[in-house]
């Protein structure tokens, strides 16, 4: 009788902990629209800056409003490398029904490769970003400073459909992020970004992008996930003040996605 008395504690108690951990996922539908923009002042040196909108039941509610600037350094047309501040305003519901901001502080750097190869033209992006975010008490008062390295590996594809390059072309991307802290214990994998739409130029220093991307992001809970489905309309203002520039692989934003 004691030890079924043990047998059914055991199984009493590590039936819940067991129920608690299985996978949770949210669904959930954004709308992410940004203008990106990077100035080529010289056949080195430029500078870049973002803004970014992300709203919450499509447009409904406010998710976050986001602002970075940078330096940018081209060792040549195929490469480049960046670094700069950000600060992001993330909403969190209110006890009166309306929204608390929390802040969060970025110092970024990154590196980018772009190449053609036929109808293609790839780009690759490794971004490293030091974050300081507020976590907010119920009330919107700051409970503390949460710290995260996060790192940021990004491959995009524009391929080419029709003959006529003034049409728009197709995009394939897909980013994955990981981050590290005090505080991450169990979501080392941040999140995954997959992004499928199309490309088109309006003039020479202009674009936009328009698809679906599907964000999965994993809680700090370890078993409960975002999954995001998000509309994303980005514009790109890409001006290119060289004298002499590259016709095959011309100037292109190194922003881009928050």
């Amino acid at each position: 009788m004691k030890r079924l008395i043990i047998i059914v504690i055991f199984i009493a108690t590590w039936l819940p902990a067991k129920a608690q951990t299985e996978k949770e996922i949210n669904n959930q539908v954004q709308f992410w629209t940004s203008i990106n923009s990077t100035w080529r002042f010289s056949d080195h040196w430029g500078a870049m800056g973002d803004f970014h909108i992300r709203r919450d039941d499509f447009i409904k509610d406010p998710n976050f409003y986001f602002l970075r600037a940078g330096g940018v350094y081209w060792f040549n047309d195929k490469i480049s490398a960046a670094g700069g501040v950000a600060a992001l305003w993330y909403a969190q519901k209110a006890q009166d029904g309306g929204f608390n901001y929390a802040l969060e502080k970025r110092i970024y750097q990154q590196i980018l490769w772009r190449s053609i190869n036929g109808r293609a033209k790839f780009l690759q992006r490794i971004r490293n970003e030091q974050r300081w975010h507020e976590v907010l008490n119920p009330d919107g008062s700051v409970n503390r400073i949460r710290f995260s390295n996060r790192v940021r590996f990004l491959f995009s594809a524009s391929i080419r459909v029709f003959e006529d390059e003034r049409k728009p072309r197709l995009v394939i991307a897909d980013e994955v992020l990981f981050h590290f802290g005090k505080e991450i214990i169990y979501n080392t994998f941040d999140q995954n970004r997959l992004f499928i739409g199309m490309n088109h130029r309006l003039n020479k220093d202009w674009t936009f992008d328009f698809g679906y991307m599907p964000v999965l992001q994993q809680g700090y809970s370890g078993y409960q996930y975002n999954l995001n489905h998000t509309i994303r309309l980005f514009f790109y203002l890409s001006p290119d003040l060289r004298k002499k520039k590259d016709e095959d692989l011309p100037h292109y934003p190194v922003g881009g996605i928050e």
